[in-house]
């Protein structure tokens, strides 16, 4: 090892090799970024990110994201030489079923990780979404003398990352709000996965950056130290706006593969690796080496973050004595807890209260929840007097107004699910988001990766099905809601009343490890009368109930969601005019009924009734399954058609003669073995 290396230069050397020795280990993953970035992560952790690896959680540290989580290899070799609780063993098992160092960081598996990474961008939006927590949280609870939440947010992004559309609309929300404590060091290598960034990538990035308001800085050497940290103490000195610090890099750097994108994501190969390490000083024939002076060294940034911890903990001791209500809530809001009482004023509707769309029943709760949970914090996609949520006005979540818990996103639905993301992952907020579902296509990454985060996320979508009418096709959703709900960890609602509506919001705000996505009507809708028919307040929580029971012995099943429950309840009396009895169950979530045991589901749906017809205006995807073999499913598999919701409605069959018919049909035995083929011919 060479004698010359200063301690610096072996710590980075140190954090290079055990990434790239990791990923020769695994056969797998992405060297690159580690040889290249090494230097100014090492910058970042040992002189300026303030954390405690025996506290992970603490909530006054710094946040650092690996937006370019395919350089997970890097992450995972900080986390273990700065004293957290990953081993040696754990890198030498990355890549490998079951480990703590899986191929892109994730959150709920490796301590240290505050967020889960890996599709470009989506880093870059969620710490946009950290540093907005942290703006509310410091305006919320902030007082003379007492800064309990004072703290940056940090991410390394990449070329790859800059290029996604989110990567733009969160920069550009960013800028707009001054975000002064987020700082992104930019590794500007040039290449990307297919080859030199110059075939796709030629617009001046600091200039995009200056125009969306934010400080930009350029470091012409990324293995210059002192050059990153000069820009560094600059961003931190800039409050008014975020920073992006452009750090000019070699991809592989050291490695006979450096500077081409043949190393950005394969390993380096045996022999090659051997090259990099006597590059670096290092013995060819040992791995995972890390040198006995390095050890102790990049140990005391973590301690230093410890004492920092507990003279936070002493301040936090004071404002806890003089502001004991905001210390009570900021502790409980910060293990994810409710207030007490939190859903004592939630509306009750009854049917005087008329017809009401779901969408407006969802913001009654909204306004109501967000009187009783202060730490309640989101907004709307440039449509929050479609989605109904309380704006308050024009006053909202803005530079010199931060502690407001309204938020414009502005038209940036995929900006918007990230920052939701990193806002619930930086703590002491529950968040949610809105806007029409057709719109949760743009933002599927982003639903995607905070199911996998495990984050507790409110989607609002309201305009849920053709029956949105007038706007047409384009704004009527067919596939969405069945796509959806294939996403694994993530928890659909489509409530059929007021009711069902309040209580959707009541299973959203209960579930702490599951996204839920409220699938809400712009169409008015009948409450349903609670003193005769079923409780939501029991049944919405089991995904399925029995709405209302049939007059006597049940010979088939209406099952129904969203706007079509109250169809299913018109077409029941009109199936007992007949003689028909029909039982109707309001279904407004696959996940949660299965998530029963079988006796209820069984309740619920007797598996010696197979006569059933089930009612969503919407791709019938799935519903067979509910359906059976001896049902048929009314559904929609066709775009739908501009007009009058009602009108439209009919047009596709979401009418009592309808359901009717098909009912006869079911009866007769028509439709057996064609529930399913029939909707989709």
């Amino acid at each position: 090892m060479a004698a010359s290396h200063s301690l610096d230069d072996l710590s980075v050397s140190t954090i290079r090799l055990l990434s790239v020795d990791a990923v020769q280990a695994a056969n797998s993953g992405h060297p690159g970024l580690p040889l290249g970035a090494a230097p100014m992560a090492y910058v970042l952790w040992s002189r300026f990110l303030r954390f405690n690896p025996q506290d992970p959680k603490w909530p006054n540290r710094d946040r650092f994201v690996l937006s370019a989580g395919h350089g997970s290899a890097l992450l995972y070799s900080l986390l273990h030489l700065y004293g957290y609780d990953l081993s040696l063993d754990d890198l030498k098992q990355f890549r490998k079923l079951h480990s703590r160092t899986p191929g892109h960081p994730e959150s709920h598996i490796t301590p240290g990780v505050e967020v889960t990474t890996g599709p470009l961008g989506q880093g870059f939006a969620n710490g946009v979404g950290m540093a907005m927590g942290e703006a509310h949280l410091a305006a919320l609870y902030n007082k003379p003398g007492h800064n309990v939440v004072d703290h940056h947010t940090y991410a390394i992004v990449s070329d790859g990352d800059l290029m996604e559309g989110i990567s733009a609309e969160a920069a550009s929300l960013a800028g707009h709000l001054k975000l002064g404590k987020l700082i992104y060091l930019y590794d500007d290598n040039d290449i990307s996965l297919d080859g030199p960034t110059k075939l796709a990538y030629t617009e001046d990035v600091l200039k995009r950056f200056d125009a969306y308001g934010w400080h930009t800085q350029r470091v012409a050497d990324g293995n210059d130290l002192d050059a990153i940290e000069a820009a560094i103490k600059a961003a931190q000195a800039e409050t008014e706006r975020p920073s992006l610090i452009s750090v000019k890099t070699i991809i592989g750097f050291g490695s006979p593969q450096e500077g081409t994108s043949k190393v950005h994501g394969s390993p380096l190969g045996e022999e090659n690796l051997k090259k990099a390490k006597a590059f670096f000083g290092f013995d060819p024939e040992k791995s995972f080496v890390v040198p006995a002076e390095v050890k102790p060294h990049l140990l005391e940034p973590g301690k230093r973050g410890a004492k920092l911890q507990q003279e936070w903990d002493e301040q936090f001791a004071k404002f806890a004595k003089e502001f004991e209500a905001e210390a009570k809530q900021f502790q409980i809001s910060f293990k994810g807890e409710l207030p007490k009482d939190w859903d004592k004023d939630l509306p009750v509707f009854t049917p005087a209260d008329k017809e009401l769309a779901t969408r407006q029943a969802s913001g009654k709760a909204l306004e109501a929840l967000k009187k009783s949970i202060p730490y309640l914090f989101g907004g709307s996609a440039d449509l929050a007097s479609s989605n109904d949520m309380p704006t308050s006005g024009d006053v909202s979540f803005q530079p010199g107004n931060y502690a407001h818990n309204n938020v414009w996103f502005g038209v940036r639905e995929h900006a918007m699910g990230g920052a939701l993301n990193g806002l619930s992952h930086h703590g002491g907020l529950r968040v949610y988001g809105g806007t029409f579902l057709t719109f949760s296509d743009y933002m599927r990454g982003a639903i995607r990766l905070t199911a996998l985060a495990e984050s507790a996320v409110t989607f609002v979508f309201t305009h849920d099905s053709i029956g949105l009418g007038e706007d047409g096709p384009t704004h009527q959703p067919i596939e969405q809601v069945v796509s959806l709900r294939t996403i694994p960890n993530i928890i659909v609602l489509r409530p059929g009343d007021a009711n069902e509506t309040v209580e959707s919001w009541r299973v959203a705000l209960t579930k702490p490890k599951s996204p839920v996505l409220l699938i809400l009507s712009r169409q008015k809708l009948p409450v349903f009368d609670q003193t005769v028919l079923g409780s939501a307040r029991e049944g919405v929580a089991k995904g399925a109930y029995i709405l209302k029971e049939a007059e006597g012995q049940a010979k088939l099943i209406l099952i129904a969601t969203g706007s079509e429950v109250s169809l299913a309840l018109k077409a029941q009396e009109a199936l007992a005019k007949e003689g028909v009895p029909a039982r109707v169950v309001s279904m407004p979530s696959w996940e949660l009924f299965e998530q029963q045991d079988e006796t209820y589901q069984h309740k619920i749906l007797p598996p010696s009734l197979k006569k059933r017809i089930t009612i969503e205006a919407g791709s019938p995807i799935g519903w067979h399954k509910y359906a059976t073999d001896e049902g048929f499913s009314l559904a929609m598999n066709r775009f739908g058609e501009s007009g009058p919701g009602e009108e439209v409605m009919a047009e596709f069959g979401f009418t009592v003669e309808n359901v009717v018919a098909k009912a006869h049909e079911v009866l007769k035995g028509k439709e057996k073995g064609s529930a399913e083929k029939e909707v989709l011919s």
